[in-house]
């Protein structure tokens, strides 16, 4: 029995398209503006911050699994 495994080409989407990279992108942002800011402490109880933690922890690997095709950056390789 001859088994032979044909590889499978993906393009390589913009970064901007990635979910995760925005995931992570926004999570920063929105915890910059609370350490600077303290917009949303006062009204939030404390395991919010808990809870999203989880999230995080959860939404990345789910996310990083159903990721299809590689990202680039801008920067083309020269064959």
């Amino acid at each position: 029995m001859n088994t032979t495994v044909t590889p499978v080409v993906v393009d390589p989407k913009p970064w901007w398209m990635s979910k995760t990279i925005w995931l992570n992108l926004v999570s920063a942002v929105l915890l910059a503006l609370e350490l600077k800011f303290d917009l949303l402490q006062p009204y939030l109880p404390g395991s919010v911050y808990a809870w999203f933690a989880v999230f995080l922890s959860v939404a990345n690997p789910v996310l990083r699994i159903i990721t299809a095709s590689p990202i680039t950056f801008g920067f083309t390789k020269s064959e």
